[in-house]
């Protein structure tokens, strides 16, 4: 009988017809364009660009790109801040992981880290900027220990070695690669592994090393791929950070674009096929990095060595994690000074005096950049958990299987840099009519959003007890009905998490604003990254502060909405 309603439940042609449309979707609207920007791309960089009088297939803007001063550097910036960054990343996480994972769960660790992953990029590279600078806390801080009498002429910021770059990619990824690996122990017996690996005479590192990591790393290769994907192609961040003459790749490019010489757009399109380039032989040289751990790591399994100790590595990467985790809260806490400080000489640790003046002078610039970016971030995130909720729904009422090959679809966007195919979607609408504007722009950020709330949502959504649908359906309630007064009420939390992770990485959202919205459409992070090579300090940071406190105010509402609706069940649970 169970098995009979079971298939009542979850099967049917409500179920097929809801999964196909959401795929349809899925296809037509992400991996359609992405091809279809990238074609573009392709043509115009072997000269196909019939828009500027470019019709003959020609090698003219690779000619034109290799002449273009700095490339290779620019080359060199990237690879070294994005693969830097991205192996610093990892190598903090995992072995802060193996520290933490005993004494912090998954729902405490995403609660911990909610504030590192709430704040923008380009919001936590300004706070940086203003930490890091030669006149800056770091700077105040050292002054008297230096005998600085005045800022010191060092370039902390902007560095021809990436260094400050790398930093800032590093303070930015290593939390959400953190909640990633925390959130997939918990498919892996790690306590009982790890006792038995003890038992056997191995140290702790030993055996997480040897029997945790393997089983680890299948299920957290997808999100580092997307990680290095954005570390080599950032932009916003670059732009902020990075060192700027030459800049990164990425920088380069969007310099190339927005040039006003449009014969410019050639080189640039041959440009972002070699950023793709990049991008493609990172991930090779990451898998077959990960061929040769699996071949050198059988051989190590066999040969034992208990004697070995890997507590220092650990050690040493919990302490850089916690560094880090300080110095993104000292970047963030800085925004917030230097939008009300007045009068802050050096080397005063706290400004002189306070005013909101830099609040009032602003208000006019800021509120319509909040406005517009309130409306893409609403607009986008309900775009996005609506197709969410639909493809998990679809996968219920069809057979509870997950469609591996069409899931992978929905993280194209993440893995394929954002410059290779925007220019050339771009060009797409201007053929047809479509001259930037906000349903575009919004249209545009739905592809980044919705591969997150995807991730945010589908594990939740997937460990809900089948028995509640099944005792629902025995009652007589049909599928929709299910769904809005089961399901939906029992999932409130993690739907309200991937709401507030939605409007997060929307606020967060640069070159798709920026080349969907041709230019003029402008939200706190297009302003903020605008603003940050001005010299006023305060504009900047109310502009960064304002960017920052979006997506805390949706993580705080996440959190606090659900408790308060399911107040009385936390009640009757404490009684019992």
């Amino acid at each position: 009988m169970g098995a009979a309603l079971h298939q009542v439940t979850a099967t049917g042609p409500d179920g097929r017809w809801l999964r196909g449309a959401v795929l349809a979707t899925v296809l037509a609207g992400f991996v359609a364009p992405i091809a279809a920007g990238l074609w573009q791309t392709g043509r115009a960089a072997f000269g196909i660009l019939p828009a500027i009088g470019a019709s003959a297939p020609s090698l003219d803007a690779w000619q034109g790109l290799l002449a273009v001063p700095g490339l290779a550097t620019a080359v060199r910036h990237s690879l070294v801040t994005g693969l830097g960054a991205t192996i610093l990343s990892l190598a903090i996480a995992l072995g802060f992981s193996a520290i933490i994972h005993a004494r912090m769960s998954a729902r405490k660790s995403a609660r911990a880290l909610a504030p590192f992953l709430a704040v923008p990029h380009a919001a936590m590279a300004i706070g940086l900027a203003f930490l890091l600078s030669p006149s800056g806390w770091v700077a105040r801080l050292l002054a008297p220990f230096a005998g600085w009498e005045a800022p010191p002429d060092i370039a902390s910021v902007n560095d021809a070695l990436g260094l400050s770059l790398t930093l800032g990619l590093v303070v930015k990824e290593l939390p959400f690669l953190l909640l990633v690996i925390l959130t997939a122990l918990t498919q892996i017996p790690v306590a009982r592994q790890m006792a038995a690996g003890r038992a056997l005479g191995y140290g702790h590192g030993i055996v997480w090393a040897k029997v945790i990591l393997p089983q680890v790393w299948p299920l957290i290769r997808l999100p580092v791929l997307v990680v290095l994907a954005y570390s080599l192609s950032v932009v916003d961040m670059a732009m902020i950070l990075g060192p700027s003459n030459p800049p990164t790749l990425a920088v380069l490019l969007t310099r190339l674009f927005f040039a006003p010489d449009i014969q410019m757009l050639l080189p640039a399109s041959a440009g972002a096929i070699l950023q793709l380039g990049l991008v493609v032989l990172a991930f090779a040289g990451l898998l077959l990095a990960e061929a040769i751990a699996r071949y050198t790591g059988r051989w190590w399994l066999r040969r034992g060595g208990r004697g070995l100790s890997w507590e220092p590595i650990l050690a040493s990467m919990t302490a850089l994690a916690l560094a880090l985790a300080a110095i993104g809260a000292l970047a963030i806490l800085t925004l917030a000074f230097w939008s009300v400080a007045w009068r802050w000489p050096w080397p005063l640790l706290l400004p002189e005096s306070w005013s909101a003046q830099a609040w009032i002078s602003a208000g006019g610039g800021f509120g319509r950049a909040l406005k517009a970016t309130l409306v893409l971030a609403f607009a986008t995130t309900a775009l996005s958990l609506v197709l969410a909720i639909a493809w998990l729904e679809g996968e219920d009422r069809y057979d509870g299987k997950r469609a591996g090959w069409a899931e992978a679809l929905i993280y194209l966007p993440l893995l394929v840099p954002q410059i290779a195919f925007l220019f050339g979607l771009n060009l797409l609408f201007l053929k047809a009519g479509f001259n930037g504007g906000i349903a575009l722009a919004i249209w545009a950020q739905v592809l980044f959003v919705f591969p997150y709330v995807m991730i945010t949502l589908s594990d939740p959504w997937r460990a809900m007890d089948p028995r509640l649908d099944h005792a629902a359906a025995a009652l007589g309630a049909g599928p929709w009905r299910r769904l809005f007064r089961i399901k939906l009420p029992v999932l409130l939390a993690p739907v309200a998490t991937a709401a507030a992770v939605g409007i997060a990485v929307s606020v967060a959202q640069y070159l798709p604003t920026l080349f969907m919205g041709a230019g003029r459409i402008a939200t706190l992070t297009t302003e903020a990254v605008t603003l940050s090579s001005a010299s006023d300090r305060r504009i900047t940071a109310v502009y960064a502060s304002l960017q920052a406190a979006l997506p805390f105010l949706a993580y705080t509402l996440a959190i606090a909405v659900p408790a308060y609706i399911h107040r009385h069940r936390r009640d009757l649970r404490g009684g019992a």
